[in-house]
């Protein structure tokens, strides 16, 4: 007789087996559901995966506890961007919250500190923090979280900065930077939770690109001035009503706007102004440190930014320079050292902490300089021994010129940073070829700087944001999470260039994350508005055309930014202007016939191209000063401007916007 398939003995050992087996595999299951840590920049200090997914939906409200309006504040920002990228407005309420809702509270945790916040994540989402300051980055973290996905991987952040200043110091002296673009600029800073922006306010371009001549160089001070009419620079400046309202739209978003007015060097707009104030012995871009009529000039020029009710400098820090003066002789270091003693105390007098560059081992002296409470910006080994500086009784700030120096397209420290190096080994302790020890109490945090050295070389405003946002990026990690980054950077790099730049800011105009046609049309319209504004880097702009002939100055599409002309108002040819520049192809548009038109373009330049054959480039050169005694780039790029086509005669078809 056959004995049965499943004897008692199998069932007993196929049920003890299962016994075992199960509860493992359930342990196995659990532990592959648990939630890796999400990708946010800068990286979380700290993340506890759960299992699961919540959703953020039509139905979710921002939760607010009653009476505290500074929270009321940061929900009504959350729910401002949420509108901006989610494509919803979430209602802020008081009251109980419901599944699904965004909730804040208010956490007394001092480990946490001034900026750290908590979120939890599993039923609904709550932000939690002792600060307002925090509960707002902690809406930028889950922006972020969000816009990777609607569906939120539950789990615990804990999260606080390493460094308590993160920022970015931008040259608006040399280069004017409009407000418009500054107040952009600030709104990517915070989504990244970088803190602080230095403006840059003064300068002038170097003599030797001016015929070699003072009066014929260019310098500016960017601020409207009652005191002195006529300072501020004539080919743009800020009002004082705008700049204070920068500030505040600034405090909006918890970034600190650190004004800048650059003495005793830097200053030949001051001696252009008022030549008594220029020296004789090291030029007009030095204050002659021996007139008396120095001090009286600057002090009135810092106290009208300083002084009454809503003063033009607004926050707590205000920069006074003090860089690259002449060390020839003892007795100018002296005086030097003076100068910066007595500024330093001028603006404490206002209520206000003084930052300044660090100049005193370039000007060692014995001439006393206050440190206490003052703010050193640890840039140049020549000019500055960070050690000293913090032994002396300064608090530093990390912006080493070798490591965190643009200039764009000069040819010497960074054309573009070099982020790879950066995100795997700096962090703010490392100045030159300087470590200071960790946790060093004096070590405030970080920036990167980007200097417009060489005046009037075509950098544009857009090219300027092409260097500093991977840049802005890369900091905004290296000052809050500091070494303790897990990711290496090859996946870091991709994943950041699929985040924003900020809610409803695309300085880059980046139309598509990955190669694309973003838009066609069988026939364009003279006079047509399109639905995007312009395109950038890299990109190609193709056509047929059934040609006419065309009047000078006649413009195929024009944007806020650049126009392009089919037929320029100079030579005639096929050419584009931005930011008072113009570029023109050697070829003039064809006054009949029909032709395929190409125009491709990146961040060095744009090719025309016809019927397939490259007809002529518009790129990057450089040209020399007279004598040969330095080089000046001549950059011709483009964002290609989209937003309204022009009143033409010929015909076009077949249009493509692609992003390459």
């Amino acid at each position: 007789m056959n004995e049965p398939f499943f004897t008692m003995k199998h069932k007993i050992f196929f049920l003890f087996t299962c016994l075992l087996v199960i509860p493992l595999w359930n342990m196995e299951t659990q532990a592959t559901l648990v939630n890796p840590k999400p990708f946010v920049i800068p990286e979380l200090r700290q993340w506890r995966g759960a299992q699961g997914e919540i959703t953020i939906s039509e139905t979710t409200r921002i939760v607010v506890p009653r009476g505290n309006d500074s929270l009321q504040h940061v929900a009504r920002m959350l729910a401002e961007d949420a509108a901006l990228m989610w494509k919803f407005t979430p209602p802020v309420v008081e009251g109980r919250a419901r599944k699904g809702d965004i909730v804040f509270s208010v956490k007394a945790d001092k480990s946490l500190g001034a900026e750290g916040y908590e979120i939890n994540i599993s039923e609904n989402i709550r932000i939690a923090s002792p600060t307002c300051r925090g509960a707002y980055w902690g809406t930028r973290t889950l922006l972020q979280l969000v816009e990777q996905g609607m569906s939120l991987p539950k789990g615990q952040i804990r999260d606080w900065p390493m460094y308590q200043i993160r920022g970015v110091m931008l040259d608006c002296g040399r280069k004017y930077i409009p407000i418009s673009y500054m107040n952009q600029l600030v709104k990517v800073m915070a989504y990244y939770k970088m803190n602080a922006l230095h403006v840059h306010l003064n300068d002038s371009g170097f003599k030797v690109y001016f015929d070699d001549e003072w009066d014929k160089t260019y310098a500016a001070f960017r601020l409207e001035s009652d005191t002195y009419p006529g300072l501020a620079a004539r080919d743009g400046h800020y009002t004082k009503r705008e700049f204070i309202d920068f500030q505040k739209e600034a405090e909006l978003r918890y970034v600190d706007i650190i004004p800048e007015i650059d003495v005793p060097a830097h200053t030949l707009a001051f001696a252009q102004y008022r030549p008594s104030l220029g020296s004789k012995e090291y030029g007009p871009d030095h204050y002659d440190l021996f007139n008396p009529e120095i001090y009286t000039f600057t002090d009135a020029l810092f106290k009208e930014y300083l002084e009454g009710e809503e003063p033009v400098f607004r926050g707590p820090h205000v920069h006074i320079g003090t860089d690259e003066y002449s060390n020839k002789n003892q007795r100018v270091v002296e005086e030097f050292r003076s100068f910066t003693d007595h500024y330093i105390k001028y603006v404490e007098s206002f209520g206000k902490q003084a930052y300044v560059w660090g100049s005193l081992k370039h000007a060692a002296g014995t001439t006393p300089v206050k440190a206490d409470g003052v703010v050193m910006y640890a840039w140049s080994k020549d000019y500055v021994d960070p050690v000293a500086s913090i032994r002396d009784g300064f608090k530093i700030i990390s912006i080493p010129d070798s490591q965190l120096y643009i200039v764009p397209s000069a040819g010497y420290y960074y054309d573009y940073l070099n982020i790879e190096r950066l995100y795997n080994s700096w962090t703010p302790l490392n100045i030159n070829k300087v470590t200071l020890n960790q946790g060093e109490p004096s070590l405030l945090g970080g920036m990167f700087a980007v200097w417009n050295d060489h005046v009037g070389n075509g950098i544009t405003v857009k090219d300027i944001h092409h260097r500093l946002y991977p840049s802005l990026q890369t900091l905004a990690v290296k000052c809050w999470t500091a070494d303790q980054t897990t990711l290496p950077f090859t996946e870091f790099n991709w994943k950041r260039a699929l985040l924003s730049e900020a809610p409803g800011v695309n300085e880059l105009a980046i139309l598509s994350k990955s190669p694309a046609t973003v838009f066609e049309k069988s026939s364009l319209l003279p006079g047509e508005k399109l639905p995007m504004e312009e395109i950038g880097y890299d990109y190609r702009i193709s056509f047929d055309v059934e040609a006419a002939g065309e009047e000078l100055g006649t413009v195929l599409f024009k944007s806020e930014n650049a126009t392009f002309y089919l037929s320029d108002p100079i030579t005639g040819n096929m050419a584009y202007a931005r930011e008072g520049k113009l570029c023109s192809y050697s070829y003039a548009w064809p006054k009949e016939g029909r032709h395929r038109i190409v125009i491709e373009g990146d961040n060095q330049g744009t090719r025309l191209f016809l019927d397939g054959k490259l007809v002529d480039r518009q790129h990057t050169t450089w040209k020399y000063a007279k004598p040969k005694s330095g080089k000046i780039a001549d950059v011709r790029t483009l964002v290609f401007p989209l937003r309204q086509v022009g009143l033409i005669h010929s015909r076009i078809v077949n249009f493509k916007v692609e992003q390459l």
